[in-house]
């Protein structure tokens, strides 16, 4: 069973990454269009699922970067995750 989990974990990281930084991009693409757009909350949930994707999305689309909610936020997310995975491997 620990052997699954530590194998899924990984893989349901980078997923939840992925979708992150793809929810960036599909926002900015959209903004670009003035076509409906994802809402900053749906935003906001996919940076704390997945902060790094968001962290990367954010800088290679240029989207949120003046908003500083988004500002504070998906840094704090990144933080806050690499010190959960930094206390679990210890």
């Amino acid at each position: 069973m620990t052997e699954t989990v530590y194998l899924a974990f990984p893989i349901v990281y980078a997923v939840l990454n992925a979708a992150s930084y793809t929810l960036y991009g599909m926002d900015k693409f959209k903004a670009r269009q003035k076509k409906w757009r994802i809402s900053e909350q749906n935003l906001l949930i996919a940076s704390f699922l997945g902060p790094i994707g968001a962290f990367i999305g954010m800088q290679q689309f240029r989207h949120k970067t003046q908003n500083p909610t988004f500002k504070l936020l998906v840094p704090l997310f990144v933080g806050v995750h690499i010190l959960l995975v930094l206390s679990i491997n210890l």
